[in-house]
C-alpha cells in the first residue's frame, strides 16, 4: 500500500481527531498532499490539501476547524480535526500527487495519483 492513513476513530459533536498519513518507501518531501473525504453514497470530495512550501487549501465546510500539515523530518502529513460534526462522518482518504510537474495546490480529485485505503471517522451527536 503507497499510502497508509492511521487515526480514524468515532468521537461526539464537537470533539477532535488526528489523522497521519504515511507514505511507504519513498518521500513525501516536494509532492502536493490532499485528505479527501467519502460518506456512503456521496462523491468523494476534497477536504484539505498542501504543497510542497507547506501552501494550503481547504474546503468551505472544513475551513476554521481543520488544519493540515506535513513534517518532511518526519515524512508525514497530518489532518488536525477540530469542533467535530456529525456531517463529518466519512471515510477519510490520504492521496498524493507523484508526479514531476508541480502544479498549485488543489482539491481536485484528478490531480492526486496515488491513493491509501482511507480511515473511518465516525461522529455521533
Amino acid at each position: 500500500v503507497p499510502l497508509v492513513e492511521s487515526g480514524g476513530g468515532s468521537v461526539l459533536s464537537g470533539g477532535s481527531l488526528r489523522l497521519s498519513c504515511a507514505p511507504a518507501g519513498y518521500s513525501l518531501g516536494r509532492h502536493n498532499v490532499g485528505w479527501f473525504r467519502q460518506a456512503p453514497g456521496k462523491e468523494r470530495e476534497g477536504v484539505a490539501g498542501i504543497d510542497s512550501d507547506g501552501k494550503t487549501v481547504y474546503s468551505d465546510s472544513v475551513k476554521d476547524r481543520f488544519t493540515i500539515s506535513r513534517d518532511n523530518g518526519k515524512n508525514m502529513v497530518y489532518l488536525q480535526m477540530n469542533s467535530l460534526k456529525p456531517e463529518d462522518t466519512a471515510t477519510y482518504y490520504c492521496a498524493i500527487r507523484l508526479h514531476s510537474r508541480r502544479i498549485p495546490i488543489s482539491l481536485n480529485r484528478y490531480d492526486f495519483s496515488t491513493w491509501g485505503r482511507g480511515t473511518q471517522v465516525t461522529v455521533s451527536s
